[in-house]
Order: C-alpha cells, then sequence, then structure tokens
C-alpha cells in the first residue's frame, strides 16, 4: 500500500502554490500529478484505431497480475487513483480513459452503446498487450466489465462491478429526474457540478475548491460528448440481451454497492448476482454510488478477500 502525506501536508502544498500565484489550472495539474505519484502511477497516452487513449499505470511494474479499470459516464481514469494507490505494490494497474473520456479523443461519431464500449476496450487491451487480467468497473464501467466478461471469458480472472449500470428493475431518484428533464449527470452551467458530486457521492473526500473549479470547467466543456454518450447508454440499458449476456461470465464476480446511491439502486445488484453464475454482493452502509472514491481502502480490502475466497 502506498502512504500518504497527511491532510496538513497537502494543505501546506496548496497554500504555497496559491501564494506563489500560481493558476488554478497549475494548481489542478499539480494536485493531480500528486495524487498519482503518491499512488505508484503515471499517465502515458497510446494511438488505438485513430484515436489517442490515455492511461494510468504502475511506474514501477511488479511481478503480480493486471488490474484494468473502467471509469463511469462523465468520469476519467483519476477517479481510480486512491483505489490504485492500495493495489500497485502488489498488482500491474492500469486506468483507462474511455474514448469521450478525460484526455482520450473524444468524437461524437463514434459508438457509444454498451457493445460498442466493449469493443473499444478490446482494441485498447489488445494494444497494450493486455491478455489476462482482473476488471474493475463502476456504474457505466461496471456495465462495460460484465459485458467485457462475458464476451471475452478467456481474458477474465475475475470482475468487480461498484453499482454496475445496465440493469434498472429498481428505479432511483435519477431515473426521475431524468425524466422530468433534469440530467444531474451532466453539467451545463456554474454550480452544477457541486451538485453533481453531491448528488452521486455520499461520502465525499477531501478536493481543494480551486481543483473543483477546473473540473467544472471542463466538464461543461465536455457537455456535447457527454450527452451523446448518456443517450448511448440509456438506450442499451435494461435490454434483454443484456441480461442474457451476464449468464455467460465464467469468471466470479464480485458487486458492491452503497446502499445511499441515488444514481443506481442498489436493489439491483440482487439481480446481477441472480444472472452471473458465479456471482456474491457487498451492500456498503453510508456509501453513495462510487465506493472505490468514497471508501477506497474498504474497497481495495474487498478486491483482496474475494480473491483469496475464489482461489
Amino acid at each position: 500500500m502506498i502512504a500518504r502525506p497527511p491532510l496538513a501536508v497537502i494543505t501546506l502544498l496548496i497554500s504555497t502554490v496559491l501564494l506563489s500565484g500560481c493558476s488554478r489550472q497549475t494548481l489542478y495539474e499539480n494536485a493531480i500529478s500528486w495524487e498519482r505519484s503518491s499512488a505508484g502511477l503515471e499517465a502515458s497516452s497510446i494511438r488505438v484505431e485513430g484515436m489517442t487513449i490515455a492511461y494510468l499505470s504502475n511506474e514501477e511494474p511488479v511481478e503480480g497480475e493486471t488490474i484494468v479499470l473502467i471509469h463511469g459516464f462523465g468520469a476519467n481514469k483519476d477517479n481510480w487513483t486512491r483505489l490504485a494507490g492500495e493495489l500497485t505494490g502488489e498488482f500491474n494497474v492500469y486506468a483507462l480513459d474511455l474514448p469521450g473520456h478525460g484526455d482520450s479523443s473524444k468524437p461524437l461519431d463514434l459508438g457509444y452503446r454498451f457493445e460498442d464500449q466493449v469493443d473499444h476496450v478490446s482494441k485498447i487491451l489488445g494494444a497494450l498487450k493486455i491478455n489476462a487480467t482482473h476488471m474493475m468497473g463502476n456504474s457505466m464501467g461496471g456495465a462495460i466489465t460484465a459485458l467485457y466478461a462475458a464476451t471475452y471469458p478467456e481474458q477474465i480472472r475475475s470482475a468487480v462491478l461498484f453499482a454496475p449500470a445496465g440493469i434498472l428493475e429498481y428505479e432511483s431518484e435519477l431515473v426521475e429526474l431524468v425524466e422530468e428533464g433534469d440530467n444531474p449527470l451532466i453539467p451545463a452551467r456554474e454550480g452544477d457540478f457541486k451538485r453533481l458530486i453531491d448528488f452521486a457521492l455520499e461520502k465525499k473526500p477531501f478536493v481543494p475548491w480551486p481543483i473543483y473549479e477546473v473540473m467544472e470547467e471542463k466538464a461543461i466543456a465536455n457537455r456535447d460528448v457527454n450527452q451523446v454518450i448518456f443517450d448511448a447508454i440509456r438506450d442499451t440499458a435494461d435490454e434483454p440481451d443484456f441480461r442474457k449476456a451476464l449468464t455467460r461470465i465464467e469468471a466470479p464476480v464480485l458487486v458492491v454497492w452503497g446502499r445511499q446511491d441515488r444514481v443506481i439502486n442498489h436493489r439491483n445488484a440482487d439481480v446481477f448476482v441472480e444472472q452471473i453464475p458465479d456471482a456474491r454482493k457487498v451492500l456498503l452502509e453510508g456509501v453513495g454510488h462510487a465506493p472505490m472514491v468514497e471508501v477506497p481502502e474498504e474497497s481495495a480490502q474487498l478486491f483482496r478477500e474475494f480473491l483469496a475466497e475464489t482461489r
């Protein structure tokens, strides 16, 4: 596990940067760089099918197995940094920016349905020469992970689904809002990003205000592609073919959900577990839609215990 400096050190670092007259963007880049480095990660990119795909991976490769991390809608590879920091001493970790997200290319005319994104991930892993891996996914990334495990069973050693999308048998607060024409997951104006964080996360990690401002600017700038992606995955959600695909998963699967999730109802965990041949679930009290962000240490420990049980 990577040790991190205490909060007082982080605050001192931020204060020093602010007093030196650095811009918000510089502060953001410095903070993100520090988070990655403290987790034992470095940023890289690769060209795949004419697109630039950004990703994080171990600064120092280890002898262990590989883990691929798939973020959710509107998110990016850095959503995994704190969880990855718990695992880079034991595993070779790859956190991807999916097309349309983060620092990867964002074509509006690319397919973004779940099956399309599984194909994108397959090509990315092929370019990275990853043939066998554990895979974790959150929300949209959870649906992609599940469908990837069903499509390429020979490549997946185990899968962890954090509040996966794809099944909406039990509706959530988000569904009600979207039906009313109000989507808190797509920031469009000042203040929307804070609303998104408050809506998605029950346990909010410490993030300095200038960094949230830059993250909000980036989210608003991505509004058009976010709308395209959301429409695509909304059309895919709860299709019978998706449920049928879950029955083809051969790897052991752990479904982790926060009981206070307002984005996707945690009761859908039971449907995933019923459909997947070798699956188990864990419900976390006081946690929202992103357990790997809200409780990274506990999430990493659940993964370790899950591997120990399956082996």
